[in-house]
C-alpha cells in the first residue's frame, strides 16, 4: 500500500493478494468447531500471552500493550507483529494453529478467517466461561465473528463502504442505483468519468460483487454456506455492474482498478462518483494534489429503494483453543474491544469502531466527520460469504465475476460457473 495509507485501516488492500497463496482451506487438521478437549482446558489459568497481528500501521497496538503491562504485571502480553501482507497474516496463523503449541494465544483475524479457523477447530469457543459482552456492538461485526451460532472471536474494528461524490456537480447524492446511473449524463457533459469502485481481479472485486448482489436482494451463500448465486436477483446484481460497464458508466480502465487507482482518480477530479472506504476522507481533503478538497461529499452506498449492502470489513480478536492462560486472553480481548479502546483506534488510527454508540459522539463526530454515514454504511452492511472454504469462494467470484465485467461470459455463464466452482469448494 502506498504511504500515504499507512495510518489508515485497510482491510482489503493489503488483502489484495489472499488468494493467491491460499489453498489448504478445507479439511481441517482441528477438532471440529469445539476444537477436540482444548476448548474446555486452561478456561481459568493466568500468565503471560502472546498478542499477534499485522503489521500496526495505526500506530495504536503497542501503547494499548504497554498500557495493559503496566497494570498487569504478572500477565504481561508480547506483541508479535506480522508483515502487512493478509496473505502472509493467514499463513503465519495457519501454521502456529496447526501445530497446536499454543504460541498465539490472542490473534487479530480478518473477518473473512473466523468460519475457516472456527470449522477447523482453532479458534476458542467465546461462550460460557469465555464470553465476551458485545452488547451494543453493531450486529454486524457480531455476525461475521459469529460461526454456526457461536461467537468464535471479539468485534475490534470495523469498516463499510461509503459513496463519495462531486456535490458541486450533483446537488443531492443519489439514493438509488438507478438514480446514480442517471446522473452519469452529468459526467460526460463534462468529460470525466462517472463511477468506479474495485473492480480489479481481487478481493476487492468480491467486495463491489458481493455488494452489487446483496443489494439487489441476491446471496452468494445461504447460512449453512451452501451457494445461492445461480438466481435471478443475483443475477441483477451482478447485471447492474455488467450493463454500467457495457455503457461506460463505469470506465473502460476501472477493471484495473484496486483502492488506490479510484482515489487518485477522485482526487485529480477526474471522476464523479466513487465506491470506497473512509480512508480516503481525510485524505481527499489534505492531499496538496487534491482537486476536490472542498468539492466533495459522502453518502451511503446507493441502493434499490434506498441505501445499499456494503460489504463488512474489519477484523476481530480470537483465542487459540491451545492457549495456556485462557483467563488472561479473555480479560486481554475484553480490554483490546472496550469503548475506551475503541475511542483510541478512532482517534489515534481512524480505525471504525464496533460500538453504535460511537458513531453518534459529538467529540469523534468533530474528529471524523464520515462516521454517521459509515454508521448507516455498517447497519446495511452484509458479511462476505461466511464460508470455511472462503479463499476458493472468493476465487470463484472474482474469477467469474471479471469475466461477465470484461465481457468475455454473460451473466448467466458467469453465475453457473460461479454457483459450480462455490459449491465445488464445499465438497472437497
Amino acid at each position: 500500500m502506498g504511504t500515504k495509507m499507512t495510518k489508515m485501516y485497510m482491510p482489503l488492500a493489503v488483502a489484495a493478494t489472499l488468494t493467491l497463496a491460499l489453498s489448504a482451506c478445507s479439511g481441517g487438521t482441528g477438532g471440529g468447531t469445539a476444537g477436540g478437549g482444548a476448548a474446555s482446558e486452561n478456561l481459568d489459568a493466568r500468565g503471560p500471552i502472546t498478542y499477534v497481528q499485522g503489521k500496526d500501521n495505526s500506530e495504536v497496538i503497542r501503547p494499548l500493550v504497554d498500557k495493559w503491562n503496566a497494570a498487569h504485571p504478572n500477565e504481561k502480553v508480547t506483541f508479535n507483529e506480522q508483515s502487512d501482507k493478509a496473505d502472509q497474516q493467514h499463513d503465519d496463523l495457519v501454521q502456529r494453529f496447526q501445530a497446536k503449541n499454543g504460541d498465539y494465544d490472542v490473534a487479530s483475524v480478518d473477518v473473512v478467517w473466523t468460519a475457516e479457523f472456527a470449522a477447523k477447530g482453532w479458534l476458542q469457543p467465546l461462550k460460557d466461561k469465555m464470553a465476551i459482552d458485545t452488547t451494543g456492538f453493531l450486529p454486524a461485526t457480531v455476525a461475521a465473528a459469529t460461526y454456526k451460532d457461536t461467537l468464535y472471536a471479539a468485534p475490534q474494528t470495523s469498516d463499510g463502504g461509503i459513496l463519495y461524490y462531486r456535490k458541486d456537480l450533483v446537488a443531492t447524492p443519489p439514493k438509488t442505483w438507478d438514480e446514480m446511473m442517471g446522473m452519469c449524463s452529468i459526467a460526460k457533459a463534462k468529460g470525466i468519468d462517472c463511477y468506479a469502485g474495485q473492480f480489479a481481479q481481487y478481493e476487492g472485486l468480491t467486495v463491489n460483487v458481493a455488494e452489487a448482489i446483496n443489494t439487489a436482494g441476491g446471496t452468494i451463500v445461504d447460512k449453512d454456506g451452501k451457494a445461492t448465486v445461480d438466481t435471478a436477483d443475483a443475477k441483477a446484481g451482478l447485471t447492474n455492474l455488467v450493463q454500467a460497464y457495457k455503457d461506460g458508466n463505469i470506465p473502460k480502465q476501472a477493471v484495473t482498478y484496486q483502492e488506490e487507482q479510484g482515489r487518485q482518480s477522485f482526487e485529480d477530479g477526474k471522476l464523479m462518483f466513487l465506491r470506497n472506504w473512509p480512508y480516503v476522507y481525510n485524505l481527499a481533503k489534505t492531499d496538496g494534489s487534491s482537486t476536490v478538497k472542498d468539492t466533495f461529499g459522502i453518502a451511503p452506498l446507493p441502493g434499490k429503494s434506498g441505501p445499499g449492502a456494503s460489504s463488512l470489513g474489519g477484523h476481530s480478536l480470537a483465542v487459540s483453543v491451545d492457549s495456556k492462560h485462557k483467563a488472561t486472553a479473555k480479560d486481554f480481548v475484553s480490554f483490546m474491544t472496550s469503548a475506551e479502546t475503541q475511542k483510541f483506534y478512532a482517534t489515534k488510527g481512524s480505525l471504525a469502531p464496533v460500538m453504535e454508540s460511537l458513531y453518534t459522539d459529538a467529540a469523534l463526530v468533530a474528529k471524523l466527520p464520515y462516521l454517521p454515514v459509515l454508521l448507516t454504511s455498517i447497519q446495511n452492511a452484509v458479511p462476505r460469504p461466511v464460508t470455511p472454504f472462503y479463499p476458493a469462494v472468493t476465487q470463484a467470484i472474482q474469477q467469474n465475476s471479471f469475466a461477465a465485467i470484461s465481457g468475455s461470459k454473460s451473466v448467466d455463464q458467469a453465475m453457473t460457473d460461479m454457483q459450480a466452482a462455490i459449491s465445488a469448494a464445499g465438497s472437497k
